[in-house]
C-alpha cells in the first residue's frame, strides 16, 4: 500500500506528463502552433488573382491577427512583398473581426472574407472579383550550407560557441548569449523565430536582436503585416529601416544573410571609415552596401578591435539555428 507521499508523487507525474517534450506556454505566448489557437490559422499570408475592370491581375493579401478574433488585413497589388509586391506599389489596409459566419474586412469599396483558408473578394455589389488561398512561404536560403571555411556558431547539438549558451525545444538556441569569438569583416547566416503574441503590440511583439560586432543592431521582431521603421524586423536600430518589409508570419522560421565590413581605424584610434552592411531577409535585399554612421546605443562603442556576435534577449522566446560565420 502507497504511503500519502508516493501517492502525491504518482499524482504530480500524471499532472506534468501530458506537457512533457514540449516547451511551457506564457498566457498569450505561443511557441508550438499546435497550441496557437484558431487565430493562428487565420493569419498568414494569401495569394491570388483578381479581376479588377474586365482584368485579372495577380493580388497578395497578409492577414495579422490582434488577439481576441480581430485582424488587421494588407492587400497587395501584384502580388506578395518581395514577391511581385514593392514599395510604392498599390496596396489597401482594413481591420476585421472573426464570426460565425467567417472573418469579415470592409476593404474600400471591397469586402473580404476568410472562411477555410480562402480570402474572397468582393466588389460593393457583392459580385466575387477573385480568391485568394492561403500559403506558407520558405526562405530559399533556409538551411543555407556552410561554405568552405566558415565557423559553425550553433547547429542544434551544443551550444558551448557561445557564453551562456543554452539548447532549448530540444535543438534550438535560446536568445541572450555572445559568441565566444571575436569577429572582424565577415558573412553571417542565422536563421530565426518570433513566438505568436497577438495580443502584444510594438516592442512587445517577439523582440530580439543580432548585434553585429557586439555594436550594430539588426532587429528582431514580428514585424509581419506592420508598418516598418529601424526599430521593426530589419530595421539597423537608430540608423535605418528596411527597404522593404520581408517578415514572414511568427512561428516561420526566417533567414538572415549578412555581409559586414567592420569600421575603419587609424593608428591613432580614430575612425577613418565607418561600418558598412548588405542584408538579405528571406532572401530578399533590404539593405544594401547600407553605411553604418555609429553603433546601437547599450551595447559596445565603435573601435579598432573585433568583437562577439550577440544574439540579443529581451524577454521574449525567440530561438535560432543553422548559425554560421566566415571571417572575410
Amino acid at each position: 500500500m502507497r504511503t500519502w507521499w508516493e501517492k502525491a508523487f504518482v499524482l504530480c507525474l500524471l499532472l506534468v506528463a501530458p506537457t512533457c517534450g514540449r516547451a511551457q506556454e506564457r498566457p498569450g505566448v505561443f511557441t508550438d502552433p499546435a497550441h496557437a489557437g484558431p487565430d493562428f490559422g487565420i493569419q498568414g499570408e494569401y495569394l491570388g488573382d483578381v479581376s479588377v475592370e474586365s482584368n485579372l491581375l495577380h493580388w497578395g493579401a497578409q492577414v495579422t491577427a490582434l488577439g481576441q478574433k480581430r485582424f488587421h488585413l494588407t492587400l497587395f497589388s501584384g502580388g506578395l512583398p518581395g514577391q511581385g509586391w514593392q514599395p510604392g506599389d498599390r496596396k489597401m489596409e482594413a481591420d476585421g473581426t472573426s464570426g460565425e459566419d467567417g472573418t469579415r474586412f470592409q476593404v474600400e469599396s471591397w469586402h473580404a472574407s476568410i472562411t477555410q483558408g480562402l480570402l474572397t473578394l468582393s466588389g460593393p455589389d457583392q459580385s466575387q472579383l477573385g480568391t485568394l488561398k492561403r500559403i506558407e512561404r520558405k526562405s530559399s536560403t533556409l538551411g543555407s550550407t556552410p561554405p568552405p571555411g566558415a565557423i559553425v556558431l550553433f547547429d542544434g547539438r551544443t551550444a558551448e560557441a557561445f557564453t551562456n549558451g543554452k539548447i532549448v525545444m530540444q535543438d534550438l538556441l535560446a536568445a541572450d548569449v555572445a559568441s565566444r569569438r571575436t569577429f572582424g569583416d565577415h558573412r553571417l547566416h542565422v536563421e530565426f523565430r518570433v513566438p505568436f503574441k497577438p495580443e502584444a503590440r510594438g516592442q512587445g511583439r517577439g523582440n530580439s536582436g543580432v548585434y553585429l560586432q557586439n555594436r550594430y543592431e539588426l532587429q528582431i521582431l514580428d514585424s509581419f503585416g506592420f508598418e516598418t521603421g529601424y526599430d521593426a524586423c530589419g530595421g539597423i536600430y537608430s540608423i535605418a529601416a528596411p527597404s522593404i518589409n520581408m517578415s514572414f508570419p511568427p512561428l516561420t522560421w526566417q533567414t538572415y544573410d549578412i555581409d559586414f565590413t567592420a569600421a575603419r581605424f587609424n593608428h591613432e584610434g580614430k575612425k577613418q571609415r565607418n561600418a558598412r552592411v548588405t542584408i538579405r531577409h528571406n532572401a530578399v535585399v533590404i539593405h544594401e552596401n547600407l553605411e553604418l554612421p555609429h553603433g546601437t546605443p547599450g551595447r559596445a562603442a565603435e573601435g579598432p578591435l573585433p568583437d562577439v556576435l550577440y544574439l540579443q534577449g529581451h524577454g521574449d522566446p525567440v530561438v535560432f539555428r543553422h548559425i554560421w560565420i566566415l571571417p572575410q
